[in-house]
């Protein structure tokens, strides 16, 4: 929670995405270990179980299903782009979850299924004036890798496709 630029304390935890039932394993494991030996509540915010809550209680989850198979795959994305804008949809609902239910910490999950129509670089610039005085873990199917030339990079599901995103730091890189 303290750094010498006031860093926002978000952390990613980054790995390869052919090992994500494992990771399942060890995310619970952390989250107990976390409660019972250092007593800190952590809540999990899962964006593909989200999404899926979001559009249901908006009433265009049947619509969605509906017009699935008849859109090519970018006009789909745009679409639920569209209906999942992290600052007018997602936010305000973490928002909400996380006042319902106060914790220490956030695990942030569900990336790699909502990619590409969520970006989570998008999602954690829209969370930072959400998740505050707690630190924050995305755990990240994918690489979170430093060059000189292009900065921090995330590339879900080691895709090509890079999305710059400064802020966070690779909770492997931190001292313990």
């Amino acid at each position: 929670m303290e750094g010498l630029s006031k860093e926002v304390p978000f952390f990613i935890y980054h790995f390869p995405p052919d090992q994500a039932l494992g990771v399942e394993d060890l995310r619970a494991r952390v989250r107990t270990r976390l409660q019972s030996d250092d007593g800190l509540s952590v809540v999990e915010i899962n964006l593909y179980d989200l999404a899926i809550q979001l559009l249901k209680e908006r009433g265009v989850w049947e619509r969605v299903l509906d017009i699935e198979p008849t859109r090519d795959k970018l006009e789909f994305r745009d679409v639920l782009q569209d209906m999942l804008d992290p600052h007018d949809h997602l936010a305000p609902a973490i928002r909400a979850a996380l006042h319902a239910q106060p914790s220490d910490m956030v695990f942030l999950t569900g990336s790699g299924e909502v990619f590409p129509f969520i970006r989570t670089h998008t999602v954690l610039e829209n969370l930072q004036s959400v998740v505050l005085g707690r630190p924050m873990l995305t755990w990240f199917p994918g690489t979170f890798e430093f060059t000189p030339a292009a900065g921090h990079q995330l590339r879900a599901l080691n895709l090509s496709i890079r999305d710059s995103y400064y802020r966070a730091k690779d909770i492997m890189e931190q001292e313990a």
